[in-house]
């Protein structure tokens, strides 16, 4: 279903910025379940996280974004700063991933957003993100169970990507 199509179950009218609506509702959506902002389809992802249960709430509704020319996933790149307990030297470690969660919009934008990168974790016991901070082309093969806020954000216009893909809401495992 292409953003044009006027039965788009995500809006009654058509919308020029189908990617644009879309993640502002999934900011409202969050900010309504998690009231503490940090520095499968969209809208069953959406109604999920409206619909939180008292014993079940989940603060993040992954995405990705897929770039208007080529129609693959858009990659956020960032650096992590890590400190040496025993030097008390900090070092930045590049980190990359195609997931994101929407943080907030641009004062007196309706498509420029802040977005942080999460980074997806293939063992849910060791807490691990995946090799290398990276998940670029061979996601196909890797389980995720779960995902590790980052801190890392960037600011994005979301006029310049054709589509949005949202993953059910979760919980990321906050940074370390």
């Amino acid at each position: 279903m292409g953003c044009s199509n006027q039965n788009n179950i995500y809006s009654t009218k058509h919308r020029e910025h189908c990617v644009c609506d879309i993640v502002q509702r999934i900011v409202y959506a969050q900010d309504k379940a998690n009231k503490d902002n940090c520095d499968t389809s969209c809208y069953t992802s959406l109604q999920q996280l409206s619909h939180n249960k008292p014993f079940h709430v989940h603060t993040t509704i992954p995405f990705l974004l897929y770039c208007r020319n080529s129609c693959k996933p858009f990659i956020g790149k960032g650096f992590m700063t890590k400190y040496d307990d025993h030097c008390y030297e900090k070092s930045f470690k590049e980190i990359e991933s195609p997931f994101f969660r929407a943080k907030k919009f641009l004062r007196g934008s309706k498509c420029c957003v802040r977005l942080e990168l999460l980074l997806p974790i293939k063992d849910k016991k060791s807490s691990q993100p995946c090799d290398n901070c990276s998940y670029c082309d061979d996601h196909s093969n890797k389980n995720i169970t779960d995902f590790i806020a980052t801190g890392v954000c960037l600011t994005v216009d979301l006029n310049q990507f054709i589509g949005i893909t949202c993953l059910d809401p979760i919980t990321p495992i906050p940074p370390k």
